[in-house]
């Protein structure tokens, strides 16, 4: 016969602490809720008065279901109140000795039957159960934070985890309208095994100098959709909790990308945490406030002192994809001449009709008037020889991924363009320099990678290489303002910032599955639920293409000759397979 949970314990009122207790008690469980000392539960009391008070304040909650609430929570400091609880959930600081110390103790007090959780993010559950004379009832349940919002659970069981506890405390995280995700005792579960390896390289980019902090937050935010940037979202975590969690997961997996970047650990060590105290990668306006504000590191606004940029009056495009549309229609409303050459004029006059649709979408959404399309339009001209770019101040193009076919372009480009045209290739992959080399002005060749479909997102990646002259960079990045997209600028090295970080992360979650650690469908319920992501990487992968998704971590395996970088073998018998993902009806899933 399964648990009826009445009451349950929460050890630790720090914000997860509270979080664990005002779910259960949202859901008619009475909490016993304990602390070390008074202060520490008085502290507890009143994060969740804050929370609670919020929850009231903006209607999600009635005064009667508040009252109701705080009157299912009786606080203590003594372990003994547990004794009548089916349940005890701790959540206290992230230190195996700690958690196992606390095991051992309320196995003594706890009724034989009653079922002990930890909501540990990363430490070895079965290292905490061996701690009590009986294993079998010690489960891990992972909450995310903040607990009464995010509806992730993790539920991770043992190799000696009852049958039953499992069962029991599973069915309890779907009555408290959580979306429980199963998973086995290894580092990281399925969450923060993929997230802290992402959020720990965007840590080594920062390291590096590659790219700032701000540019590096707002690639993920604009590029991808995710809700919080990775730099931004340590801070929030906190600096010390995920260097805890890192250095766990690389003493369990020896993964060297698990390895702390050393700049986490010396900022910890310099007090450095994040929000919580007001400092972290960026500077807050107080200690737990979300406001960040200027520091040595903001950038400067404006031009950089000593560089004029360039004058850009009209645009020329070169291509005839979804990009290349994308692209011309980008440029054209926002009052630039454009003139974009296809390979036939079938491909001008589909590059025409597809903006008519798009800007037909538009008029009946109410986002465009008829007028403004007519000026748009007029604004477009299309070409089959690319000698019409003889007079435009820039060219973008958006030509197929093949090095060779790009650089006959470039050569071409050199002798048909003006002296000061930049040239600018879209390229997610290839090393920009390589087409900079074959023309005689290698200073005014830059990366422009934007992000389809262009018309909607708002993120171009502006790529330099060593021999991109600054006022190039200068000038692309107010083309790139003026056209309502956001740049961000980093140097010519393979994926960029959002592909470098993106598709190793991907690459985890193919190796996660094909470990049989956990099903694609839960691995995408954990990312989307747990982390906020819009969407799950086989889902992401799947829309991409694998094709595509294989030669990009072929291009990072083979810059940076990392071993955790090489393509998951799964992917390339996908690939090979022919599933490709949606374009084909089957990839990770079939369609």
């Amino acid at each position: 016969m399964s648990r009826e949970f009445t009451k349950v314990g929460v050890i630790g009122l720090g914000t997860m602490g509270v979080g664990i207790v005002e779910v259960f008690a949202r859901n008619g469980i009475d909490v016993v809720a304990m602390e070390v000392d008074d202060a520490a539960v008085e502290r507890g009391k009143g994060v969740l008065a804050k929370s609670t008070g919020r929850a009231l304040d903006r209607g999600k909650i009635t005064q009667e279901d508040h009252d109701a609430l705080h009157a299912r929570v009786t606080y203590t400091t003594d372990m003994g109140d547990f004794a009548d609880c089916q349940l005890v959930v701790e959540a206290v600081p992230e230190h195996l000795h700690l958690k196992k110390e606390l095991f051992g103790r309320l196995d003594t007090i706890v009724a034989p039957d009653a079922i002990l959780a930890t909501n540990t993010s990363s430490l070895p559950v079965t290292e905490i159960a061996v701690a009590t004379s009986n294993p079998k009832r010690v489960v891990g349940m992972h909450f995310f934070n903040p607990a009464p919002v995010l509806q992730f659970v993790e539920v991770i069981r043992t190799v000696i985890t009852a049958d039953d506890v499992f069962e029991d405390v599973k069915a309890l995280a779907e009555r408290l309208g959580k979306k429980p995700v199963i998973v086995g005792d290894k580092a990281g579960f399925i969450a923060n095994a993929l997230l802290f390896g992402y959020l720990n390289h965007a840590v080594a980019m920062y390291e590096s100098k590659y790219a700032t902090r701000e540019d590096i937050d707002a690639s993920m935010r604009f590029g991808c959709g995710y809700p919080m940037g990775p730099l931004a979202l340590l801070d929030l975590i906190g600096l010390d909790t995920a260097y805890e969690i890192l250095d766990t997961m690389y003493k369990q997996g020896r993964d060297r990308l698990h390895a702390p970047s050393p700049i986490i650990k010396q900022m910890v060590s310099a007090g450095l945490k994040g929000r919580k105290n007001g400092r972290g990668f960026y500077t807050y306006a107080a200690a737990g406030s979300p406001e960040v504000v200027a520091d040595a590191q903001t950038p400067a606004e404006g031009t950089r002192a000593g560089v004029e940029v360039r004058t850009i009056e009209s645009v020329g495009v070169i291509g005839s994809g979804t990009m290349a549309t994308g692209i011309v229609e980008v440029f054209a409303k926002a009052g630039y001449a454009v003139t974009f050459v296809a390979r036939g004029q079938d491909k001008v006059d589909g590059v025409l009709s597809a903006i008519a649709k798009s800007q037909a979408k538009m008029i009946e959404r109410g986002r465009l008037t008829q007028e403004e399309a007519d000026a748009i339009n007029g604004r477009i001209m299309g070409a089959t020889e690319r000698t019409v770019l003889g007079d435009v101040d820039i060219v973008v193009e958006a030509i197929a991924e093949d090095l060779a076919i790009k650089q006959e372009l470039f050569r071409d480009l050199d002798q048909i363009c003006k002296p000061g045209a930049i040239l600018a290739t879209t390229t997610s992959s290839l090393p920009i320099i390589d087409c900079a080399k074959v023309t005689s002005r290698p200073g005014d060749v830059i990366g422009m990678h934007f992000f389809n479909p262009a018309q909607v997102m708002k993120l171009v990646e502006v790529v330099h290489t060593v021999a991109t002259e600054p006022d190039v960079v200068a000038t692309v990045q107010n083309l790139c303002a003026s056209v309502g997209k956001v740049a961000v600028t980093c140097g010519d090295r393979s994926g960029f910032i959002v592909n470098a970080l993106l598709f190793p992360y991907l690459n985890d979650a193919i190796k996660m599955l094909e470990a049989n650690y956990a099903s694609a469908d839960d691995i995408d319920t954990a990312m989307k639920t747990g982390c906020g992501l819009p969407m799950g990487p086989f889902e992401l992968l799947d829309v991409v293409g694998l094709d595509v998704s294989l030669a990009i971590q072929k291009e990072l395996y083979l810059e940076f000759r990392e071993p955790g970088y090489a393509p998951a073998p799964l992917l390339e018998h996908l690939v090979t397979a022919g599933y490709l993902g949606r374009k084909t009806g089957r990839g990770f899933r079939t369609y």
